[in-house]
């Protein structure tokens, strides 16, 4: 529009030059009168009106375009190319907008930020991320489809399911709340499906199971601590619903040297499967031995938890943990099993009488980068407390676990990739004596396991996997519990994600079992069809 009317007044003053020209040309002819000089100058004195009207209408439209901060990008660019194309340069008398004057920490929080600056939070960490350094809680999901451009197997960035929803503070306070609803089809050639699955989680009968529905909650109190918390909801074989904390705590955030503070109710971290919930499993069961060992519901309790990342050049942490290691989520420590018997053993179901009875759990992992593409992890953990079989019945677990991981360099969402992750367990439980005299001895078992599964992420989307699993469990001429039965077991399934939040898998397991001096061996094949979807955003999980 400027450039119209500065053209329009050119071209007038053009044709008064020339209608000049001509009356200059005619003058041997004719003189010019006064009349003809006296209209001339109300001519020109009309055109220096017209241009003061233009050169103040052009003025209100600078004004006008300033105020509404309007930067016109050039025709045929889209927002893609904005961040590179020059800038307008600015007209004469113009100047930068002033910021708004104002200290105060909620606006100033909140102020824009340069195209391609992340915002940061007062505790120096960029909205839209999760405040923390902790590895349990900063890692994508297994299998999860991350709409962000992919990473090398070690960072720890999440996709747009773990984007937190800010709720005050101007992104210093935050939650994440999430609904994830797991179900599974299941048939089996055994009738007992309930007694060849060993996770609580695990399918439990023929048909349709609902054994995981999870609320779960995450967000940061203040500046110094953030809070978790995961309610599931299964649904039994009579469709009765049963609810359970599967964990509530809160932890540190900006303590020094390393250091993490946790305590509430959490899984022990034991191992890489046992702090992991089943929806971020890579099969839709719970392996055998994290099953028999550690408990249907996994090792987990109230207590408190100090990490320490050490000052290495690669990650190493140490981890050490106590907790009250009663119940089902203590079942090989102070567990007073179905109707007070546990192993054929009377339990005693006592308070804690000092520090030997809380069950103390020590772990250290390393993770080493062995390139660009390929990532190692290694752990070693511990679990040592009594049992409830006998006055001063001891327990101790030991476990030892690999993770390795390659992603290609030119992955897409994540894949294609291959993981392979191995846990081998070993307990020696201190069996008190019998109910009576049809089990006259305290005995001593030593029971052990492992498992080995690798996946493989083919194309985006779709992950096959295949897991080996043997336990061995130390017979007995005076235990009949069908729990200490040795067993072996081969799975294959296939896992298609359309999305970030749904899955649908299909799963096939062999199971062998052993005999013993009270079972027999028989052989078991079970089908699942599992599915899956999340509702809001879900924290992640470990790496």
């Amino acid at each position: 529009m400027t450039k119209f009317l500065f053209k329009t007044l050119i071209a007038m003053l053009v044709m008064i030059a020339s209608h000049h020209a001509l009356a200059q040309t005619a003058a041997p002819t004719a003189s010019a009168t006064a009349s003809d000089v006296a209209a001339l100058r109300q001519q020109v004195e009309a055109l220096t009106g017209t241009v003061k009207e233009l050169q103040q209408q052009v003025k209100d439209q600078q004004a006008a375009l300033e105020k509404a901060n309007i930067v016109q990008l050039p025709q045929g660019q889209g927002t893609s190319s904005a961040a590179s194309a020059p800038l307008p340069t600015p007209l004469p008398g113009t100047s930068a907008q002033e910021s708004f004057p104002t200290t105060d920490s909620s606006v100033v929080s909140n102020a824009p930020t340069a195209p391609g600056t992340p915002a940061v939070n007062a505790n120096g960490t960029a909205t839209g991320q999760f405040p923390t350094t902790d590895e349990s809680v900063v890692a994508t999901p297994a299998g999860a489809i991350s709409s962000a451009t992919s990473a090398p197997p070690t960072e720890t960035s999440t996709g747009s399911l773990t984007q937190p929803i800010t709720i005050a503070g101007g992104g210093k306070n935050y939650m994440n709340i999430s609904f994830d609803g797991m179900f599974a089809l299941a048939g089996s050639s055994a009738r007992d499906l309930s007694h060849i699955e060993v996770g609580d989680h695990d399918p439990q009968q023929r048909g349709f199971n609902a054994r995981n529905i999870e609320l779960a909650l995450d967000g940061a109190v203040d500046p110094y601590f953030e809070g978790f918390a995961n309610i599931v909801f299964k649904l039994d074989n009579d469709n009765a619903t049963e609810v359970e904390v599967e964990e509530a705590f809160m932890q540190t955030t900006n303590l020094p040297f390393g250091l993490q503070l946790k305590g509430g109710q959490f899984f022990a971290a034991f191992g890489r499967l046992n702090p992991m919930h089943p929806h971020v499993w890579d099969f839709a069961d719970d392996a055998l031995v994290h099953g028999r060992l550690l408990g249907p519901d996994g090792l987990r309790g109230v207590g408190a938890q100090i990490s320490w990342t050490l000052p290495t050049p690669w990650y190493s942490q140490l981890i050490l943990a106590a907790q009250n290691g009663r119940g089902s989520t203590g079942f090989s420590f102070r567990n007073p099993g179905d109707n007070g018997i546990f192993f054929g053993r009377e339990t005693t179901d006592r308070e804690v009488r000092g520090l030997q009875d809380f069950v103390w759990i020590p772990r250290w992992e390393n993770s080493v980068d062995l390139s660009p593409t390929q990532v190692v992890l290694a752990g070693v953990s511990g679990a040592f407390g009594s049992n409830e079989t006998g006055a001063n019945a001891r327990t101790q677990i030991y476990g030892a676990d690999v993770f390795y991981k390659w992603k290609s360099s030119h992955a897409e969402g994540g894949f294609p990739f291959v993981k392979w992750q191995s846990e081998v367990m070993y307990r020696r439980f201190e069996a008190g004596r019998g109910v009576d005299e049809t089990f006259p001895v305290a005995e001593t078992f030593h029971d052990w396991g492992l498992y080995s599964q690798v996946l493989w992420g083919f194309r985006k989307g779709w992950v096959a996997g295949l897991r080996g699993d043997y336990l061995h469990m130390q017979n007995s001429r005076f235990t009949d519990d069908a729990d200490r039965q040795s067993r072996s077991r081969i799975s294959a399934n296939l896992s298609w994600y359309p999305t970030e939040f749904s899955k649908l898998r299909l799963q096939y397991n062999h199971d062998f079992l052993e005999s013993n001096f009270f079972l027999a061996d028989r052989e078991v094949d079970s089908v699942f069809l599992q599915f899956e979807f999340i509702l809001g955003a879900h924290g992640a999980h470990k790496f």
